[in-house]
């Protein structure tokens, strides 16, 4: 009897000491550092991408040099300019209705279409091409027709907005939203119809109206381009000069 609680005493000694020499104390400093080192870099945000005007894209289109590339909106340039064109971050329809599976996510609006050398691709928020265009891979766009509710109507020479659905004698001032006065107007594409933003020029100068006549965007510039920059955007491509484009906010704000 004696035999066996020595003999248990010795292995429970021996089981414990055996313990005691593998366990090891590791620096809280050590094992931090461990930690951090197994984050995916991809998963962290990119302090770039910084919001000072929430009604604005993140990344916009800048033109550097004859190309295109992308500034965040303290105007930085976060993904270089290496394009021929560059659009805003937006849906592709043709992509989202792909009839490869695989491809529709790039037509979300996490990414862009740019083009280089006759050939477009989609590229991340990183600048990376993640897919590069294939006829076969494009799908058919729903038609999603929206009325306008106002339009642009000239009298005596001059321009101004009506309400179609409003509009009876063209010989009275109150059938008119707006009474013509403006040398060209064009009324932008946008999500909210009863509020649309309206290209004007006035004294060889252009600038942008709402539909109550209020001034959004001073007439002091060049041209404004009639394209889908508010709809996509909600920037104005507008230019000095003629010749130099680039893009402001609804605050007249230049990126």
């Amino acid at each position: 009897m004696k035999n066996i609680v020595f003999i248990l005493t010795l292995f429970i000694s021996l089981s414990f000491n055996g313990q005691k020499k593998t366990i090891k104390k590791i620096p809280i400093k050590k094992i931090l550092e461990s930690s951090l080192s197994k984050v995916d870099e991809g998963s962290l945000p990119n302090p770039d991408l910084v919001t000072l005007n929430q009604d604005i894209p993140v990344l916009i289109p800048k033109k550097k040099e004859g190309k295109f590339g992308y500034v965040n909106q303290k105007g930085k340039f976060v993904i270089p300019a290496d394009y021929h064109i560059a659009l805003f971050f937006y849906e592709d329809c043709n992509l989202l209705n792909s009839p490869n599976e695989k491809i529709k996510k790039f037509g979300t609006k996490e990414y862009a279409t740019v083009e280089k050398n006759m050939i477009s691709y989609r590229i991340d928020q990183a600048g990376k091409r993640v897919y590069q265009y294939k006829d076969a891979d494009l799908g058919k766009c729903p038609k999603n027709f929206k009325s306008q509710q106002y339009q642009a109507y000239i009298k005596n020479g001059f321009y101004g907005i009506i309400e179609k659905s409003k509009f009876v004698n063209a010989e009275d001032y109150r059938d008119y939203q707006i009474y013509p006065q403006y040398e060209y107007l064009h009324i932008m594409e946008g999500d909210d119809v009863s509020n649309p933003m309206i290209i004007a020029s006035k004294n060889d100068r252009f600038g942008v109206i709402d539909v109550r006549n209020n001034i959004v965007i001073p007439f002091e510039y060049d041209d404004i381009k009639r394209n889908y920059s508010w709809i996509m955007g909600k920037m104005f491509e507008v230019s000095r000069d003629g010749k130099t484009y680039y893009y402001i906010d609804s605050h007249n704000k230049a990126y």
